[in-house]
């Protein structure tokens, strides 16, 4: 308040004192916080990179930000490719800040390279913090060719159809279509720009020429697709009759599970199989030849299950012989059914399958057992629908029975 006799002195009341010792004190406390902050502050700034991703493939530009924060600020950012510095203590003095940043990989070897971001804040201590993605480059074009003259392909009935192509580059998928389906196309051997698809043909596909289609794509998201046509020839299946004993075909219903079970379990295994193959080479018969009682692909019948397509073989050997694994594999069935008897399916990978039918036993191996090849899978028997001991054995692709001699030629 103002008083004439007190002319030319500022009189301070009681409540603007208040106010300004308030202030005073406020303004002590943000300025002791602010220089407590700036001497023991120990929590390095937080550092986010986006629009990159780690082990991601990338062409062309790549455009990212660096996100950065700090309680208290964030004082200079140093970026890196490839312990190269780019930007090198570049001022920021925020809490909040985003930096852009676009990566030029025409600029980059192809191949694997890695981003570094070092962020420091403002306190005493220079805390900082490093966040680090690595990524790969590909600005390749993506080629691709047959490994052989694919003008006149000609496949019989029943048999596998193996193509093969090269790349470039390693690719991220490769599909066949084909016949209404499709197969997967895998490496020929790890890291190898060969690649490989394997077609099931049925005992029943009607002889004609197909058009057939491969895409592949990689990485980066280009595609190519190569195309093709091949040729289903006639194969003369021959016809057997055979007689099995009803009050045997009783005795082995009741000594195993319904055969429907089988063929359920293996349309689900399919789905499961490994995408890539669990062998090399090519496949041994399962057991000593001493004939072949009955070939793939024969139009068998019988009084109880009528007319139909043997889908394997019968190999004739010593009762009780080993019987071994063709290839590597995985067990995925072992386990006793009503018309094959004791039965074992190996998964090969890629969904192809090994069956064997009417073991006298199993050998040592479970299910879900990784097996190699030549290692014993049981012994040679005659459960289930089986006139005298003899092995059955047969091979799918994507559940379609192919001949399984086939696969053992050297020059499939």
């Amino acid at each position: 308040m103002y008083h004439p006799e007190n002319h030319g002195v500022f009189m301070v009341t009681t409540p603007v004192r208040y106010i300004l010792c308030a202030i005073i004190a406020v303004c002590s406390v943000v300025v002791g916080w602010s220089m407590y902050r700036y001497i023991f502050d120990t929590q390095a700034p937080e550092v986010v990179i986006s629009g990159i991703e780690e082990g991601a493939y990338y062409a062309g530009d790549i455009p990212c930000i660096i996100a950065m924060r700090d309680q208290a600020k964030v004082s200079d950012i140093s970026i890196f490719m490839d312990d190269k510095p780019l930007v090198v203590h570049f001022k920021i003095n925020k809490r909040h800040a985003e930096y852009p940043l676009v990566i030029p990989t025409l600029t980059l070897p192809a191949g694997r390279h890695e981003l570094k971001v070092e962020a420091v804040d403002g306190s005493y201590h220079k805390n900082s913090s490093v966040e680090m993605v690595s990524f790969i480059v590909d600005n390749v074009p993506l080629q691709a060719a047959f490994t052989r003259s694919e003008l006149d392909i000609k496949v019989f009935q029943g048999r596998t159809l193996h193509i093969m192509f090269q790349v470039s580059k390693p690719i991220k998928s490769a599909t066949t279509r084909m016949l209404s389906r499709e197969y997967l196309c895998v490496p020929e051997d790890p890291h190898s720009l060969i690649y490989e698809s394997f077609v099931p043909i049925s005992a029943e596909e009607k002889p004609n020429e197909y058009p057939f289609s491969i895409e592949l794509v990689d990485y980066v998201g280009n595609t190519v697709i190569l195309e093709g046509k091949f040729q289903i020839v006639l194969f003369p299946f021959p016809q057997q009759t055979l007689n099995i004993k009803q009050e045997d075909i009783e005795a082995e219903e009741s000594a195993g599970s319904d055969q429907r079970l089988l063929e359920e379990k293996l349309e689900s295994l399919v789905q499961q199989s490994p995408q890539q193959k669990l062998w090399r080479g090519s496949f041994y018969a399962p057991t000593d030849i001493r004939r072949i009682s009955t070939q793939f692909g024969t139009i068998r019948t019988t009084q109880h299950r009528g007319k139909y397509t043997h889908n394997g073989i019968d190999i004739v050997s010593e009762p009780k012989h080993v019987v071994w694994a063709p290839q590597d594999g995985i067990i995925v069935i072992q386990e006793r059914f009503g018309w094959s008897g004791n039965t074992v399916v190996i998964d090969h990978g890629c969904g192809i399958f090994s069956l064997f039918y009417h073991l006298d036993s199993f050998g040592k191996h479970m299910v879900g057992d990784r097996i190699k090849q030549g290692s014993p899978v049981g012994t040679i028997g005659k459960t289930g629908f089986a006139s005298g001991y003899h092995l059955h054995w047969e091979m799918r692709i994507q559940n379609i029975p192919v001949d399984p001699m086939q696969w053992t030629k050297h020059d499939f």
